[in-house]
């Protein structure tokens, strides 16, 4: 036995091994068992440990700001978050149709925590992922102009399948930052999908960019067929500080 369940490891199927290993010392659970039956559990406990795997090297690499669970979403009224409007969203339907999802809402309305649900469950469901932070990616991006790697990181973004940019319009676009966002854009436009985070409604996003023309083209791809996420409310930081101080 421990020869096989050392060729199994060889073999790079240790969950398989495990699962062998375990019927081999509690044989009386798996007598009844067929032969096929047997055989059909190792598979599925190697299968279901790669998908695992798979999984969390999925959010490793997304990096998300938040630990959020699309379980955990709520769908209070008064936030104009309502569940059938993230159904399709929650099923991959954006990912499937490559289309936009634009989040918008005052500070502390929890709208991170909406885009890191919907990161979450796309990891869940096998999709790339990555969470920037605007003002970082437009630092990498300046600095790939510099160091000639600016096609390279254009080159990565477009193979994300979901891509979430947070704090869209704290500060206005000037110069290259515009035309820069317009490339990734650009590059992802009917083949990706990109979530849009931002305290700013969409109808103010025109006035921060100091290019008319590069902006038309570049909301003209972001709004195009998006879902738009538009929450309302109190601050759900300040509500949960008020209810734990009522705890104490």
């Amino acid at each position: 036995m421990d020869t096989l369940l050392g060729q199994m490891r060889q073999l790079r199927i240790p969950a398989m091994a495990a699962a062998l290993e375990q019927q081999w010392q509690t044989p009386n659970a798996y007598n009844e068992l067929a032969f096929e039956e047997r055989l059909s559990l190792l598979v599925e406990q190697e299968h279901m440990s790669r998908d695992n795997n798979r999984i969390k090297r999925l959010r490793k690499t997304a990096n998300l700001r938040l630990q959020a669970k699309p379980e955990a979403l709520r769908y209070p009224a008064a936030r104009g978050l309502r569940k059938e409007q993230m159904q399709p969203l929650l099923e991959g339907r954006h990912l499937l149709y490559q289309q936009n999802i634009l989040i918008t809402g005052p500070t502390g309305s929890g709208k991170t925590f909406l885009a890191c649900a919907l990161g979450e469950q796309a990891c869940r469901q096998n999709y790339r992922v990555q969470y920037h932070r605007l003002s970082h990616l437009l630092e990498t991006l300046k600095l790939g102009h510099v160091d000639g790697s600016y096609l390279k990181v254009l080159g990565k973004l477009q193979k994300v399948d979901l891509l979430l940019l947070d704090d869209w319009g704290l500060e206005g676009f000037k110069g290259k930052q515009i035309t820069d966002l317009l490339d990734v854009i650009e590059d992802r436009y009917e083949r990706r999908s990109t979530v849009i985070i931002s305290q700013l409604p969409v109808s103010q996003w025109y006035d921060l960019m100091d290019n008319p023309t590069v902006a038309d083209a570049l909301l003209d791809r972001l709004v195009h067929n998006a879902h738009r996420l538009e929450l309302q409310g109190e601050s759900q930081r300040k509500k949960s500080l008020e209810e734990a101080e009522e705890i104490k």
